[in-house]
């Protein structure tokens, strides 16, 4: 075993097949959406160890089955994409709008790649597939680059995909053809190049390669609220955890809120993230918006000096895309008694909220507050897409260079017409200009005009 953990003597598989795992449509009966990613897997897999010396027994390639769960799934693959010796995407809207498989491209790609002779050209280990269509999609940068012929595989694969021709009988002559030269496109890339074994990066805290969702997809929910290390002597405890992520304002019904709220954000079509409030706040006021955003407000927070001050600063900047909701329990007693002191403590401190009518505890649901999760429910849409349409409002690109003047008719019509026609052409093909030279061209008569490549 080397000191980036692989067997020097044990045969590196040939492929990493990357893929967006599909969910179920929901539908009674429904199959298994990643089945054809896994038969396609085998045949490729058969068809490699037709086109190379690899022994019996020994694995080929690698497909990811877990569904992304787990420690002990994320160190196999940091593994695999360790020391496979070809990395295989495949492309698809939902591939490039995937987290993992971002990391996967990312941290497969954090390996040197050397051209196996002197001669040779090949400067990457990427081999990609065209599982869906995707002309109608813009590419990531790191793809976008790849030199890659798709036609080669033929006509019907760079029109349909290779799903559609795995699915409908009619392509199966295509699909065969697709598949044989894919695993022929494999072995030669890893024939052709040198990727020494990489060391096992810690994958869940890799980065995503692509980064091309749109920032009004994302919404960065923050967290203004305790920890139970920190909570007041006079707060229960009960409703807090050991991070302040895991407030639980409504407990016992639904889960800790940070986490219902990224429910309810991906229903929207958001691909949500969780911060705490103090580590997001000082960007904010500063104006620098990422995406929008949406504040979750535990009001006990503002009996502190510290957070209620930053809460007035954030009020102050006038963040208009980031949201404010103020999750209130009346079932919770302690809140209920302190009903009206912190009532008026987020009414002075959210100042320009109240008055902008931004969705909040007042501006939502009335003077009762979000005091149910219910009324949660019903809020955070409205919340996120205001937001998200102020974000849009506020980031929407200005135009580099002003527009070219429009063309006047009024000017056309002052030209006197050409006896030759709007062209200023002549019976015979001479040019006849109608209004004259152009004062921009050169004059034949000038010594130094040179007319050999004139029309």
């Amino acid at each position: 075993m080397n000191d980036r953990g692989w067997d020097e003597d044990d045969a590196r598989p040939y492929f990493f097949l990357s893929y967006a795992h599909t969910p179920k449509s929901g539908a009674r009966g429904a199959g298994d959406p990643n089945h054809w990613v896994r038969q396609l897997y085998r045949d490729l897999c058969e068809a490699v160890l037709q086109l190379t010396t690899a022994p019996a027994g020994v694995p080929v390639g690698f497909m990811d089955e877990s569904m992304h769960q787990g420690e002990l799934w994320a160190e196999r693959l940091s593994e695999e994409l360790a020391s496979c010796r070809v990395f295989v995407p495949l492309y698809s809207p939902r591939y490039f709008n995937s987290v993992p498989c971002g990391q996967e491209w990312h941290a497969f790609t954090r390996r040197p790649v050397y051209p196996a002779t002197i001669d040779a050209e090949r400067t990457s280990g990427i081999v990609p597939v065209l599982w869906a269509p995707m002309s109608r999609y813009r590419l990531p940068k790191v793809a976008s680059e790849l030199q890659f012929n798709h036609a080669s595989f033929g006509p019907d694969y760079a029109t349909e995909g290779l799903y559609a021709l795995m699915k409908l009988t009619y392509f199966r002559s295509a699909y065969e053809l697709a598949v044989h030269r894919l695993a022929a496109r494999i072995v030669q890339v890893a024939e052709e190049t040198v990727i020494p074994v990489g060391r096992r990066l810690e994958f869940n805290g890799l980065p995503s390669a692509f980064n091309v969702t749109a920032p009004t997809k994302q919404l960065r929910i923050s967290v203004l609220t305790y920890h139970q290390g920190e909570l007041p002597s006079d707060r229960n405890p009960d409703f807090y955890g050991a991070k302040r992520s895991d407030w639980h304002p409504y407990r016992p019904a639904g889960s800790p809120i940070a986490q219902h709220a990224v429910r309810l954000a991906r229903q929207l079509g958001f691909q949500p993230t969780v911060h705490e409030f103090d580590d997001e706040v000082e960007s904010i006021i500063e104006g620098n918006a990422e995406a929008p955003g949406l504040l979750l407000l535990d009001r006990w927070a503002l009996r502190d000096p510290r957070r209620r001050e930053l809460v007035r600063r954030f009020d102050s900047s006038d963040a208009t895309w980031v949201s404010v909701l103020e999750p209130w329990n009346t079932d919770d007693r302690e809140c209920l008694e302190r009903d009206g002191e912190f009532s008026g403590l987020s009414d002075q401190t959210l100042r320009k909220t109240r008055r902008a009518g931004r969705p909040s505890f007042l501006g939502v649901t009335g003077p009762t507050g979000l005091n149910t999760l219910e009324d949660f429910d019903d809020a955070l849409p409205r919340a996120a897409m205001k937001a998200k349409y102020a974000f849009e409002g506020r980031t929407r690109a200005e135009p580099e260079e002003p527009p070219a003047p429009r063309p006047s008719l009024r000017e056309a019509f002052r030209r006197a017409p050409s006896p030759y026609g709007p062209d200023g052409f002549e019976e015979g093909g001479h040019r006849v200009e109608p209004y004259g030279p152009d004062p921009h061209d050169p004059d034949p008569h000038d010594p130094g005009h040179d007319d050999r490549n004139a029309p």
